[in-house]
């Protein structure tokens, strides 16, 4: 029997209260979070093994498209013969190091659900509606400031197994590569006064307050364009004591 939503909030401020009585800084969670089900189940207890060769990761992992990089991949509202449904967003901001210098160069892909909260993928079969001219998946490059751009369309919040009636709050999953497959960072961007937020395991389990206010956007009227989109501004900082929280931990 699944756990209800009372029961994980309860685990949640339990988790809250245990990490404020440390009185010690951690912005990124333990990867045993129990509240977020799924990664009590799978996250490594293992140690890392150490890889004789490296680069030979390269030969087995994924590729990430077939053509070089080009405008068209950065605007997920563009990639069909129609426009897809739901409220039009332009996401940008600047990837630094702690020294807010800028990250140049740097591959950044997102990927997302729709307006409806569904993602384009086999696995994904909550009853509301694709989009056909929705696939949610773009990247870019960063440019010589360490900025990136994106548009597309805001996602919807969805259903997921990890205890009943448990939502996500809308989000858009972020990737960054660095000079090899293995510096690969992941992460993901909220919008701003998300009802969801108190629910979500997941974003719960950074229990360092501002820590989880780095993973959410903030609406930037300069950045909206009239009549066309809104605008979000977003930075990711990839290490330091303002670093944006990584899936993966540190």
């Amino acid at each position: 029997m699944l756990p209800t939503q009372k029961d994980i909030s309860r685990e949640i401020e339990i988790e809250r209260e245990a990490y404020a009585a440390t009185g010690i800084v951690v912005h990124h969670p333990s990867r045993g979070y129990a509240p977020y089900r799924s990664s009590v189940l799978r996250h490594p207890k293992q140690p890392l093994v150490e890889m004789a060769d490296p680069e030979a990761v390269e030969l087995s992992g994924p590729v990430f498209g077939i053509t070089d990089v080009t405008d068209l991949d950065a605007d997920l509202t563009r990639q069909h013969n129609g426009e897809p449904l739901g409220e039009r967003i332009t996401v940008t901001g600047r990837v630094m190091d702690r020294a807010g210098r800028p990250v140049r160069g740097q591959l950044v892909e997102i990927w997302q659900a729709n307006a409806s909260g569904r993602y384009a993928h086999q696995r994904d079969q909550h009853p509301a509606p694709l989009d056909p001219n929705f696939t949610g998946a773009g990247r870019c490059l960063t440019d010589d400031q360490g900025r990136y751009s994106f548009t597309t369309i805001k996602p919807g919040a969805y259903p997921w197994h990890n205890h009943d009636n448990a939502w996500r709050p809308a989000h858009i999953h972020f990737s960054l590569f660095g000079n090899v497959f293995t510096q690969r960072l992941v992460t993901q961007m909220y919008f701003p006064g998300d009802p969801l937020f108190p629910y979500d395991p997941i974003l719960q389990s950074v229990t360092d307050a501002g820590a989880r206010e780095r993973l959410v956007a903030a609406y930037d009227h300069d950045l909206t364009t009239s009549q066309w989109s809104l605008g979000y501004r977003w930075n990711i900082v990839l290490d330091g004591p303002a670093a944006t929280w990584i899936e993966e931990g540190r």
